[in-house]
């Protein structure tokens, strides 16, 4: 379990807007790597934020939560192909990613992406950073100067991917703005940032 120096236990002390963050970062990121026909980073192959992959599909089988749907399993193919990487690395449940941050904090935002979709209001409503990155057309620039925007960090190469050259942060919201930042420069395959945790 992942343990915060400030934060005794991140399941039940940090607010919705933290958890917010986090989750946007996660929808933004599995959005952004999809392949498919209107092909953006290519990092998973699923075409499914796109009108006529699964979105035509979704909207079909729940046309009350379609968007949270087609978000969602977005997600989870950026999840297990986060974790397939990870699986490579000789020890693996060491590696804090932005798609295995630590149970209890992985438990957390599971459970505000389930409030959220019972909530009612669209992904875009409740999460309005969305709205900037999620658009009919890929807007890479768009999705770039986002990056950015988050933290500045050195990285090293590392036989799974990159690994952040800093001590782990000691805040979940810090933890998450670095691994998103350390997305760049962007590559042709998903470049795992990653923390490799003290035993």
């Amino acid at each position: 379990m992942t343990q915060y120096p400030n934060d005794s236990s991140p399941r039940s002390s940090l607010p919705n807007s933290i958890i917010d963050a986090i989750l946007t970062a996660q929808l933004a990121v599995a959005y952004a790597g999809e392949g498919g026909e209107d092909a953006r980073l290519g990092w998973w192959r699923t075409d499914l934020v796109s009108e006529f992959g699964g979105q035509d599909l979704f909207q079909r089988l729940l046309p009350n939560s379609w968007s949270w749907a087609v978000l969602e399993a977005a997600r989870e193919a950026a999840r297990q192909h986060d974790a397939s990487l990870r699986a490579q690395d000789y020890n693996a449940d060491r590696l804090l990613s932005l798609f295995s941050l630590g149970f209890e904090l992985d438990e957390r935002v599971n459970e505000r992406l389930a409030d959220l979709k019972r909530a009612g209001q669209s992904p875009e409503q409740a999460l309005p950073v969305l709205a900037e990155l999620i658009q009919e057309e890929w807007n890479q620039d768009a999705f770039v100067t986002w990056l950015e925007g988050h933290a500045r960090v050195e990285s090293v190469a590392a036989p799974v991917g990159r690994r952040i050259d800093s001590p782990l942060p000691t805040s979940p919201q810090t933890l998450v703005n670095q691994l998103v930042a350390a997305l760049l420069p962007l590559s042709d395959n998903y470049p795992l940032p990653h923390f490799r945790r003290a035993m």
